[in-house]
């Protein structure tokens, strides 16, 4: 996957939302990040670009000091930004705001394109390259910009597919398990969920089992649906598209958006409790 292609058009589509609510009237409230502002997420995702670069560049192999705030290149004159730390931020959205957050996109973009992805560098995962950053921000990248539309009032167009497709894998190869040891989740009881993708080809089952989250595919995904057929008390099936299902994931859009649920409920509403959100 290109994900510098993606990641190109996501950030280039967020900036021209948030370029729209810099025109006096209030930063509108942003629904799916409760707490925020327009202003806030601009901020906030135009700051971990500018960290991530600093990492990529400086081939960066430890966690830098976040209180550091030489990390976000911040100009001297931020008349009308958001504080650095508490929201929301009502007032208009400042258009050097949005300048410093294209200036910023531009330089990580610039790094992921000309950079070798195998590089190692400092992550929270266990996978320490920088093309980890690619797939990880690309993917932000993507949910933020449908954060933005949705509070620009939408619309908000879907994940392109391909992309939220793979960002479902990656909840299940990275995030769930990250969350898990973040919040100290609960262990799993054997609760299986299935998402089963209506646009395309995609079928993903993830079983949580003590401290352990076990994710098969395609025909596996089958044959492990099969094996655990005696156990339907536990299990789960959603459908939908890809972008439904990654916005499901995300905890953007609620399970009634998608097409189909099927399975035991009460394991449905167990699955943020296993999978915290951040």
């Amino acid at each position: 996957m290109d994900y510098s292609a993606h990641f190109h058009r996501e950030i280039v589509a967020f900036e021209q939302v948030a370029r729209g609510a810099a025109d006096g009237a209030d930063a509108p409230l942003i629904p799916s990040c409760p707490g925020w502002t327009m202003s806030d997420l601009v901020l906030h995702l135009g700051g971990v670009h500018r960290l991530i670069a600093r990492v990529i560049r400086e081939r960066l192999t430890q966690q830098p000091d976040l209180t550091d705030v030489t990390l976000f290149d911040l100009p001297e004159d931020r008349t009308g930004w958001p504080g650095l730390t508490g929201a929301p931020h009502h007032g208009p959205v400042p258009v050097g705001l949005v300048d410093w957050f294209a200036e910023g996109a531009a330089r990580l973009e610039a790094l992921f394109r000309s950079g070798d992805p195998d590089a190692a560098v400092w992550t929270w995962s266990a996978e320490r390259t920088a093309g980890f950053w690619l797939r990880m921000q690309t993917i932000e990248a993507a949910l933020h910009r449908w954060d933005a539309e949705q509070a620009a009032g939408g619309p908000a167009r879907p994940i392109e597919p391909d992309l939220a497709a793979d960002a479902v894998a990656q909840t299940f190869e990275v995030m769930a398990p990250a969350r898990r040891a973040w919040r100290e989740a609960p262990p799993g009881a054997g609760e299986r969920f299935r998402f089963r993708r209506t646009d395309g080809p995609g079928l993903w089952t993830v079983r949580f089992d003590g401290d352990d989250v076990r994710l098969t595919t395609g025909a596996a995904d089958e044959g492990a649906a099969d094996e655990g057929a005696d156990d339907a008390s536990r299990a789960v099936e959603l459908a939908g598209t890809a972008s439904d299902l990654a916005l499901f994931l995300w905890r953007r859009l609620p399970a009634d958006r998608l097409e189909k649920v099927t399975g035991d409920h009460a394991v449905l509403d167990r699955y943020f409790t296993l999978v915290p959100p951040v």
